[in-house]
């Protein structure tokens, strides 16, 4: 694996304010350290969410809250965020990561922690999903990053790599924007569907078993994003905004995550287009919605796993960080089946090889958030 990208200012500055040089090994504070602030911020932004359930909840995910599960599970946030930041102050040397989780976690406690009331205006037309990114970030962060660090595929790559804290901005935007995204998203479904009338077909279809609804529409969405995803390889002024997320150069659970905005609404807009005509049931669509977001994350992580009784017949971590690869460009297009790209000349998987450089030659694509933003945007 070539050198990776150089840290961002943001980054440089966490790195002086919290760092140090002392080792970073099990037993050596480090790790609590920063799970002390991981879970401290967590556990602050919760208490925040219950102070403002009516701006920060999703509606969609409201309702379904089982509350006093929730309570509990903020207090264990909290438990646990307090318990690191002892253990960094014990281990460490340099207390700041420590201090930072302990201030953290305390602003969570006298906020109100677990006994805020819940109250607001629950008929806001408008929301923020910051349950849904706080929600994500914890699940995925607890069982993703100790799995790249007990089976890694490139052991130098750290944790908190070049470029965190720029895919954490794309987390927090797609998530905590979930209800424009899908507003921008839905809207062409929203149009087709009383206009092509499929009223017979749609009720047939959800009909169906539930399993079977989903694996038709891990199928039938695979074809379309196959060729939409094509499409912004091979089309110029669409390739500058997916070259966002191809200049991701170490790859982990969270580097799926850097995808501009406009690559988010223009590709779901035309997947979920057959998904909402064709009428399949909701449980089928939210059951469909869990599976490709956990296997986009899969995809995408820092894990030596070959699955090699899965290649064939499912993308595996191997086959997407071939299509990430720098040598050879547009290669494994699909999301879920890589017998696709077989069918249509576009596969590339070499027995037992994983690619040596990842992102895009010359890496053109400008660190940080802001700049990528606008970097599709430019002339030139």
């Amino acid at each position: 694996m070539t050198q990776g990208p150089d840290p961002t200012p943001i980054e440089r500055w966490l790195a002086r304010a919290l760092g140090d040089d002392a080792p970073r090994h099990f037993g050596t504070g480090w790790i609590s350290g920063v799970l002390a602030v991981f879970l401290g911020a967590t556990a602050l932004g919760a208490v925040i969410v219950l102070h403002f359930p009516d701006w920060l909840t999703s509606a969609e995910l409201r309702a379904r809250y089982p509350l006093p599960l929730v309570r509990t599970l903020i207090g264990l946030v909290i438990g646990f965020a307090f318990l690191a930041s002892c253990l960094n102050l014990l281990l460490r040397r340099r207390k700041a990561l420590g201090l930072a989780g302990l201030a953290l976690t305390l602003a969570a406690v006298i906020l109100g922690g677990t006994e805020v009331e819940i109250r607001g205006d629950f008929t806001r037309p408008y929301h923020f999903g910051l349950d849904w990114f706080l929600l994500n970030l914890l699940v995925f962060a607890l069982v993703f990053v100790p799995l790249e660090r007990a089976f890694p595929l490139h052991p130098g790559q750290r944790t908190l790599r070049a470029g965190w804290t720029t895919d954490l901005a794309y987390f927090f935007v797609s998530h905590v924007g979930i209800q424009l995204l899908a507003f921008l998203s839905l809207w062409p479904a929203a149009a087709l569907t009383p206009w092509l009338g499929l009223g017979q077909v749609a009720t047939r279809i959800a009909s169906q078993p539930v399993w079977l609804q989903v694996l038709e529409l891990m199928l039938l969405t695979d074809l379309v994003q196959y060729w939409v995803h094509r499409a912004f390889h091979r089309l110029p002024r669409l390739w500058r905004f997916h070259a966002i997320h191809h200049s991701s150069r170490e790859m982990d659970w969270l580097a799926g995550s850097r995808l501009h905005l406009v690559d988010v609404v223009v590709t779901r807009a035309l997947v979920v287009v057959p998904a909402f005509v064709l009428g399949f049931a909701e449980p089928a669509l939210y059951a469909w919605l869990i599976v490709i977001a956990l296997h986009a994350v899969f995809n995408h992580v820092n894990l030596r796993f070959r699955l090699r009784f899965l290649e064939h017949w499912l993308v595996t971590p191997r086959f997407h960080h071939w299509h990430h690869a720098v040598t050879p460009p547009d290669r494994n297009f699909a999301v879920h089946f890589p017998w696709l790209d077989r069918l249509f000349g576009t596969h590339y998987l070499p027995e037992g090889r994983w690619p040596e450089e990842l992102g895009i030659r010359g890496h053109p694509v400008p660190d940080g958030f802001g700049a990528q933003f606008v970097y599709p945007l430019r002339r030139g």
